[in-house]
């Protein structure tokens, strides 16, 4: 069975480490603040200008002045931190995000990701998301294995104009969990109930399956 939104979120906040400063995207990313795993402290920053935000707020938690870079409602980490755009631009230029997570249209299997335009559409626009695959090193993008056509978004090339070139490595769709290595998608985990079979047809990329692929855990 295909991964909702919130267990994407889950998987990938397994990759995150104690001590590390996290920039979530727009979409699924912002949902990994509520799978952070017990025992690590971690710092959410929002391109917006805040530093230390912790999970959605409850209903009577909610300040409408307190919302992340996707103009959501957030609240905040003892410590928090609240500066100008630039700052926090500053910071991700800089190289000290730790970790990105972002959305994508479309990953190509060079690493490639178009993320936010798709001509004739209305689109929210590129956001910092071209800051960030430019100034961050580790980067995981999550996505649909494909549309709603049944389309694969995992690609030989981009056919969307691009928010970076060969900065994407690993990507957590609703059916795997794929790493990109000398120019080729290769599967790492596979979804609960997902046949490697599925994974590999809706690729559209070259997909290199190697041994027994594990099932993901998610609790």
């Amino acid at each position: 069975m295909a991964l909702t939104r919130e267990q994407i979120a889950q998987r990938v906040a397994q990759e995150v480490q104690d001590g590390f400063y996290v920039n979530l995207g727009i979409g699924i990313p912002t949902l990994v603040s509520n799978y952070i795993p017990d025992g690590i402290e971690v710092s959410l920053q929002s391109e917006n200008g805040l530093l230390g935000m912790g999970r959605f707020p409850t209903e009577d938690e909610v300040d409408a002045d307190m919302i992340n870079a996707g103009k959501q409602t957030v609240t905040l980490n003892k410590g928090a931190a609240i500066f100008s755009s630039a700052e926090s631009f500053a910071m991700i230029r800089g190289g000290h995000v730790d970790l990105t997570v972002l959305g994508a249209f479309e990953v190509d299997q060079q690493g490639d990701i178009a993320s936010y335009m798709i001509p004739g559409k209305l689109i929210k626009g590129m956001g910092g998301a071209m800051d960030l695959v430019a100034g961050a090193e580790n980067i995981i993008c999550t996505m649909t294995h494909a549309d709603r056509h049944g389309n694969s978004k995992l690609l030989p090339k981009c056919t969307l104009p691009l928010t970076g070139m060969a900065c994407i490595h690993r990507i957590v769709t609703d059916l795997a969990y794929v790493e990109i290595h000398d120019g080729k998608f290769v599967l790492k985990e596979r979804a609960p109930g997902v046949s490697v079979e599925e994974i590999v047809s809706k690729t559209a990329g070259e997909m290199v399956v190697e041994g027994d692929i594990p099932e993901m855990k998610l609790a």
